[in-house]
């Protein structure tokens, strides 16, 4: 079904383009900071087995899972202040115009030695009419970010500085294909969520980051529009899966 957003642009529902990383209970399971894979168990009580293939009635599963560590998830300021603020009632809208950015990250070298891949304000060729969404897809673009166990690893990650550059193009939802927006092991400074946030000097309650996404080769750099599908968990961050719409011209 065609959606027509204004007079110049729309969109086709029939054709949702999903940039989440399912959750399953593999080993093959994305994770990050140093979690176990998910798991997936039938209840077990003196009553029934929640369990088909064991003689149970109805398939009737607990889910063991960590919504920063075990796939895409968004997340509120409510991730690094004191009072646990919930995604579920900050978030209170879920289309947006959005922009989909490829980026390299550069190679540093640390004062320590260590050789980090950053995320640098070089990097970030944001359009002026970016909309309020931004998503990353860093390069190069492994398949083995769908199965990838994060912990330990170093990967990728922003320089604080791009913080400036990304609110100046009025981004509210940063969405990236990397386990957190900050370096693995920081001593728990977290500079970018605390910019980005302006936490605890101005704290932002609709800004959202969005980790752990993938964006298909398939997808081009470019415009959309963004759908936030979020589970209503009453916690900082839940899972999500966000879905985007290829904006297209009217045809005069």
């Amino acid at each position: 079904m065609n959606f027509f957003l204004d007079k110049d642009h729309y969109i086709d529902t029939d054709v949702p383009i999903d940039i989440s990383l399912p959750l399953s209970a593999s080993e093959n399971n994305p994770r990050a900071w140093y979690v176990d894979s998910p798991k997936f168990e039938p209840v077990r009580t003196e009553h029934y087995t929640g369990s088909v293939k064991e003689g149970g009635s109805v398939n009737f599963r607990n889910v063991f899972f960590n919504p920063h560590g075990h796939g895409t998830h968004t997340e509120c300021l409510g991730h690094i202040t004191e009072e646990v603020y919930s995604i579920n009632k900050t978030m209170k809208t879920f289309f947006f115009k959005a922009t989909v950015l490829s980026i390299e990250p550069v190679l540093i070298k640390r004062e320590n030695g260590d050789m980090d891949h950053v995320i640098t304000p070089d990097c970030l060729n944001i359009p002026s009419n970016c909309g309020e969404a931004l998503i990353i897809r860093t390069l190069p673009n492994q398949e083995e970010k769908r199965t990838m166990n994060y912990s330990s690893t170093n990967p990728a990650y922003f320089d604080v500085s791009c913080v400036e550059k990304i609110l100046a193009a009025r981004v509210e939802h940063l969405l990236v294909d990397l386990p957190s927006v900050d370096r693995e092991n920081d001593e728990g400074a977290l500079a970018f969520h605390h910019a980005f946030w302006e936490v605890p000097e101005n704290p932002n309650f609709t800004r959202t980051i969005t980790e752990l996404i993938f964006v298909d080769d398939s997808i081009e750099d470019g415009e959309y529009l963004i759908n936030f599908q979020i589970a209503p968990f009453e916690n900082d961050a839940a899972p999500s899966r966000p879905v985007l719409y290829k904006l297209k011209k009217v045809l005069n």
